[in-house]
């Protein structure tokens, strides 16, 4: 396997050296501001330069190459495998009620005896990522590594992007599938926040909406904590995330941020499920804390593939945007610390995004997760 890192910018287009490997790549990946994206035109290149590869991207709130953000380029890479086949599945995401059916969409497409793994890239408004994760792993099963995110469009929640192997636009889901048993991928999520305030139940709530937490409604507690920063919501409901709990499983918690609210049904809507019956309590951040979670979480993916066996590797970063606002100009403290578990030699690239896709800690069930840093590690063995 080889990864070659490339990157645009209106000033100077494409940018790095594929050393020769333009027309052995068979994946891109890509991550870019929506407004670079929209046109299409860039995937168009991407297309031309890489012609026989598969072309997976999406919009963001800001793009990760190794320790840098950046909001106005796009950061891409180029991966050649040598012995691991690929497969594209793509599904349109018209209404969040449809995300179930449009995950087990995507895991007919790509469902196989030898399927090793599946990186998706989710529309990040227009779905429900609880039930698309339910959708996939239903059909593929949860043995199945299934990492990703929701895209992203900034602190704005206007629209997302994502192009599957077509120019990117909204409403729509694509996952790429690894198999063969030459692939290996390793994975971690981990976050970092503080709980405060009391623990409430969720008395009243469908799917992913939010009507009451101990019999009030839910935004008014909310506005309530939030003070004259509540004109702001939902942006900045993402410096306070909810954590929820199943009563009956107390280890299987979860993270989830607030994607819009309703002002008239003094209700709000999740990137996933919030059950009822479940408890729930906020949450606000730690600086430290954040930093050591994504240490945590790359370390684990590191583990994952044996960086001693194998030739080349990538590892993507999909981290929260409510973790990038909230820490500032200390973002930079989460990627240094993931970059150490790794090292110099391996390429990482990624985005901010409204939701993360991994496989739970202590369960190793897949879930959405939100305002966590998910690190993917992809390689190939070499023996």
């Amino acid at each position: 396997m080889h990864a070659d890192q490339i990157s645009w910018a209106e000033a100077t287009g494409w940018q790095g050296k594929t050393n020769g490997a333009a027309g052995k790549a068979n994946l891109v990946l890509y991550f870019g501001v929506r407004q670079a994206l929209a046109s299409g035109a860039r995937y168009e290149e991407l297309r031309a330069k890489f012609p026989r590869a598969h072309i997976l991207g999406c919009s963001t709130g800001g793009q990760i190459q190794n320790d840098d953000i950046s909001d106005d380029e796009i950061a891409a890479v180029a991966l050649s495998f040598d012995a691991t086949q690929l497969r594209l599945a793509c599904e349109p995401a018209p209404h969040p009620m449809q995300s179930r059916t449009c995950g087990e969409a995507i895991g007919r497409q790509l469902a196989g005896d030898d399927l090793a793994g599946i990186f998706v890239l989710s529309d990040g408004l227009n779905i429900n990522g609880s039930e698309l994760v339910a959708g996939i792993t239903g059909v593929v099963g949860e043995k199945v590594s299934l990492t990703g995110g929701l895209a992203g469009d900034g602190a704005r929640f206007e629209e997302t992007l994502v192009g599957g192997d077509c120019a990117p636009r909204t409403q729509l889901v694509a996952a790429i599938g690894f198999y063969g048993k030459a692939i290996r991928i390793g994975h971690g999520s981990a976050g970092g926040w503080d709980e405060f305030g009391p623990r409430r139940k969720i008395t009243r709530s469908k799917g992913n909406v939010l009507f009451e937490l101990d019999g009030e409604p839910a935004l008014d507690l909310y506005e309530r904590y939030l003070g004259d920063e509540a004109k702001g919501l939902p942006g900045t409901a993402l410096l306070f995330p909810l954590r929820i709990r199943d009563p009956q499983q107390p280890d299987n918690d979860l993270v989830r941020t607030v994607l819009a609210v309703d002002r008239d049904k003094r209700s709000m809507t999740f990137a996933g499920d919030v059950p009822e019956g479940w408890t729930s309590q906020l949450m606000r951040g730690n600086f430290d804390r954040l930093a050591a979670g994504a240490g945590e979480a790359a370390r684990a993916a590191s583990a994952g593939i044996n960086k001693s066996s194998h030739n080349g590797s990538v590892a993507i970063l999909v981290s929260c945007i409510g973790r990038r606002l909230l820490m500032g100009q200390r973002t930079m403290d989460e990627l240094e610390a993931a970059g150490a578990e790794f090292g110099p030699e391996i390429p990482r690239l990624g985005f901010y995004s409204y939701g993360e896709i991994s496989p739970h800690g202590p369960s190793g069930i897949c879930q959405l997760h939100n305002q966590t840093m998910t690190v993917t590690a992809i390689t190939e063995a070499t023996g």
